[in-house]
């Protein structure tokens, strides 16, 4: 008798049936149906659009969204020195903000080069062990070496103001979110939105109510980071075990004191979490309000796009990651220190320690200038250079090749598109995809896109996001699944993938435009550069978290491993993917605006004319809500097709 293997998918493990196949067999009872649906709703749409497609008109330069954004920018100039609102409001706020940065400045530039380096030393080895202060006095050593000091101090200042206000705002909006239902029901579709919103949309609405300078750039800065703080503090809240919270209210204690003595303590390592992530996202914001005139690291890296000088910005750049991952450890190891690690009385001694020292420090007359100074910029050049001569061929071929085979005529089609069908096309695929719930967001989102009047530059922007998040996913989830098959390529990855992530957006630009020249591919390949890395690692999650059980059983039930991929880890691993294609097509939104500094017209290229430029305020503003228009459609397609509960 021939011994018969069962299929793959279907093993057995512990005498216990596990039917992976099974698992997902009421899903694709109704997939026969539902490609049925697709077909006919793909033969009905390209008939629609062979009967009705336009000549693609372009946008108006005086719609009605224009207009009223135009009248709001000419309301706040007229009424700034006498309506109540900035007299007794935002003015006074621009005051509060500009009080507390002058003191952060005061207070990290009083005690000097040697004294600011020797206190962040300190406090790093007294929050978080020795290694985290050896690491933070070689990391600002660094930035002196670099010759970039100053601008980092500046950097510092701007964050570490926008993250005191983020965790003034978001802890107690974050405790409200979790403890009352309402609040967190108000709260999440205005989070979802600041966190759609690309970073330049910020700023021609802060430049109007705060003007330019510090106060505009922290605010803006405060408003992008805030909702991590909220989400992540709410998270930490409510995972609170409901049987301590009885214990406790059994005890006799009072609403504040469950708060104050049970949650929050409880909640401390996720509050921690939620202030690192809030660093990360200020520090990458600030560098970007270099645009509306803050100091730092962002001027010189806006200087050297201006100059193509690749070589100075990665310079910047380094200083950057260096600061970030400066912050991060600081953050992170300290809230992973307890109290069985150090005794209240060893931890004041440490801090009367680090005390003495910056005080020392603090009077030692040592400037940044007397390090020993060395810069990458000539080394980082010259590669450039190189790549530029040799790679040339190579480089316009791929250009011309991916524009004129693939962006220009997905951008013909969307652009001839009549509004209405493009919007039911959502519609009716959505809810085949999504469910109707999803379905009529995306569509209300769709259909707001012409009515701001831009309907042709967002199919233009539309496209080389489609494009960008193809070539996205391609790349990403390769290296996802090569990084989750083996551990040392995942090792030797992950420290590229950390700087990558923590390298801001302008970065990327730079070797983009020196290889490729000002188009709209420059913005494609520096899109696909700044989303790679959450994708890869998303992927890799995804496929690491697949039961090892599962994983075994169907090897050893004889499955290739192109088989025990595309038929068990993939499927499995299916929320990640959908959660790496979201944080995808988020990333790819925010460095194609980003991308229309150098080229990349349509939407980006507006929201960028509209604060750099007075007569384009409305456009520009327009432009930002239709980039977040198209960021919601987008979101919710792939969300909803997450969120969407399949039979069980």
């Amino acid at each position: 008798m021939t011994a018969t293997l069962p299929p793959v998918g279907a093993v057995r493990v512990g005498g216990r049936g596990l039917d992976v196949e099974k698992e997902w067999a009421p899903r694709r009872r109704g997939v026969g149906w539902r490609r049925a649906a697709a077909a006919v709703l793909v033969v009905a749409t390209v008939v629609a659009y062979v009967l009705f497609r336009t000549e693609g008109a372009a946008d108006g330069q005086d719609a009605a969204a224009f207009r009223v954004f135009d009248g709001l920018r000419d309301w706040v100039d007229a009424n700034r020195d006498t309506s109540p609102v900035f007299l007794y409001g935002f003015n006074y706020v621009r005051l509060g903000v500009r009080l507390l940065v002058d003191g952060v400045q005061a207070a990290l530039t009083g005690l000097g080069f040697a004294g600011l380096v020797a206190a962040v030393a300190g406090v790093a080895a007294v929050l978080a062990g020795w290694r985290t202060g050896v690491l933070a006095l070689g990391g600002l050593l660094t930035c002196a070496v670099l010759g970039l000091w100053d601008e980092s101090v500046d950097t510092l200042v701007l964050t570490v103001s926008a993250v005191l206000l983020s965790v003034l705002v978001g802890v107690p909006l974050g405790v409200l979110a979790a403890r009352v239902r309402w609040v967190g029901a108000t709260l999440r579709p205005v989070l979802d939105v600041m966190q759609i919103m690309p970073t330049f949309a910020y700023l021609a609405p802060m430049t109007l109510l705060f003007l330019i300078g510090e106060p505009a750039a922290v605010i803006a800065t405060m408003i992008y980071a805030v909702p991590a703080t909220i989400r992540i503090t709410a998270l930490g809240i409510s995972e609170v075990p409901p049987t301590v919270v009885e214990a406790a209210s059994a005890l006799g204690s009072t609403r504040w004191q469950l708060l104050g003595k049970v949650r929050l303590p409880m909640a401390r390592t996720t509050i921690a979490l939620a202030v690192n992530q809030t660093i990360m996202l200020a520090l990458s914001m600030v560098v970007i309000t270099a645009l509306i005139d803050a100091p730092g690291l962002g001027g010189t890296i806006v200087n050297a796009l201006e100059r193509v000088n690749v070589g100075a910005a990665f310079d910047a750049g380094l200083a950057i990651v260096i600061l970030a991952v400066v912050l991060d450890r600081i953050t992170t190891n300290a809230a992973r220190r307890t109290r069985d690690h150090r005794s209240r009385r060893s931890r004041l001694v440490g801090w009367a320690v680090a005390a003495v020292v910056a005080a020392v420090a603090a009077s030692i007359s040592v400037g940044p200038g007397e390090v020993p100074g060395h810069s990458f910029a000539p080394g980082v050049n010259d590669l450039i250079g190189w790549i530029e001569l040799h790679w040339y061929d190579v480089t316009e071929g791929l250009k011309n090749g991916i524009s004129a085979g693939v962006l220009d005529p997905l951008e013909t089609v969307l652009v001839t598109t009549p509004w209405w069908l493009f919007v039911a096309a959502v519609a009716a695929f959505g809810t085949l995809v999504s469910g109707w719930r999803a379905a009529l967001i995306a569509a209300l989102a769709a259909a707001g896109l012409p009515a701001l009047g831009l309907w042709q530059h967002s199919m233009q922007t539309l496209a080389t996001v489609l494009v960008a998040i193809a070539l996205t996913m391609a790349i990403g989830v390769a290296t996802g699944v090569l990084c989750a098959r083996h551990d040392r390529l995942a090792t030797a990855v992950r420290p590229l993938l950390d700087a990558a992530q923590t390298m801001p957006s302008f970065v990327y630009l730079l070797p983009a435009v020196a290889l490729f020249g000002a188009s709209r591919f420059t913005a494609i390949v520096a899109a696909v550069i700044f989303a790679v890395p959450p994708v890869v690692r998303l992927v890799e999650r995804g496929l690491r978290d697949v039961p090892p059980a599962v994983v075994e059983a169907a090897t050893s039930a004889g499955s290739t491993p192109r088989q025990l991929l595309w038929k068990v880890q993939l499927p499995l691993a299916r929320g990640g993917l959908l959660l790496a294609v979201n944080q995808g097509i988020v990333m790819v939104l925010a460095m194609v605006v980003v991308g229309g500094l150098v080229g990349a017209g349509a939407l980006g290229y507006d929201v960028v004319a509209g604060f750099s430029q007075r007569e384009d305020f409305g456009k520009g503003l327009a432009a930002g809500l239709a980039i977040v228009l198209l960021g919601v459609l987008l979101d919710r397609l792939t969300q909803g097709f997450h969120d969407r509960e399949g039979p069980r």
